[in-house]
């Protein structure tokens, strides 16, 4: 499972696994979340586009997390549920880890702990989706990832929504995912280095390197 903040580069290396898999012939799906194109994503989408709140910490994070969540249960019992349980290998961009870092910031740190135990919780036992096997957080410093996304949206800063936008929000959600990292043990793979994004080749090189394990 790959995950990162917006602008980390996680869309590119998540094509590069996916022609990786091909050339070597492993059994695999590819999903992404959110869903967009299904209707389970249409909370999300009210969210994202600030209809319940143009202040992200105006929707409490257990509120937010569970558009998200529901989104990812539907998918699973829509799509990709059976494949995994013939022994596919499920390749996601974005899953319950996004859940971590975009959400737990909106919680006092000294909850957060109790926020993570409730997340895994409610995801895995209450709704019942697969624990990932491995995470890899794609650590992009936000100021770095603003300049990236500026460059997507050509520049219109107002095609960022509402997380997208909010730099502070970004550089706390970056902590809370280093801290998630520590915590339930995710890989964490550097995508720069003085101040300059890497390689491409170079970040794929040491996400393989990661998920050697699984492979």
């Amino acid at each position: 499972m790959l995950d990162g903040l917006d602008g980390s580069g996680k869309t590119t290396q998540f094509e590069l696994l996916k022609k990786e898999f091909d050339l070597r012939g492993i059994l695999y799906r590819a999903v992404s979340f959110p869903n967009y194109s299904s209707p389970s994503s249409e909370l999300v989408k009210m969210y994202l586009r600030g209809d319940f709140s143009k202040d992200v910490s105006g929707v409490n994070a257990y509120a937010a997390s569970s558009f998200y969540a529901v989104d990812r249960y539907a998918s699973y019992k829509l799509d990709w549920g059976n494949d995994y349980e013939n022994g596919a290998l499920i390749v996601a961009s974005r899953y319950v880890s996004s859940n971590a870092m975009h959400q737990m910031v909106k919680l006092p740190k000294d909850e957060w702990d109790c926020y993570l135990k409730w997340l895994d919780d409610f995801e895995h036992n209450k709704l019942g989706i697969p624990r990932a096997d491995k995470v890899v957080f794609l650590d992009m410093p936000v100021e770095i990832s603003q300049k990236l996304l500026s460059g997507r949206y050509g520049g219109d800063e107002s095609k960022k929504d509402i997380h997208e936008s909010n730099v502070e929000y970004l550089k706390k959600c970056r902590e809370a995912a280093l801290y998630a990292s520590k915590a339930l043990g995710w890989s964490v793979v550097e995508c720069s280095a003085f101040g300059e994004v890497l390689k491409e080749e170079e970040i794929f090189l040491k996400i393989m390197k990661e998920i050697s394990e699984v492979l």
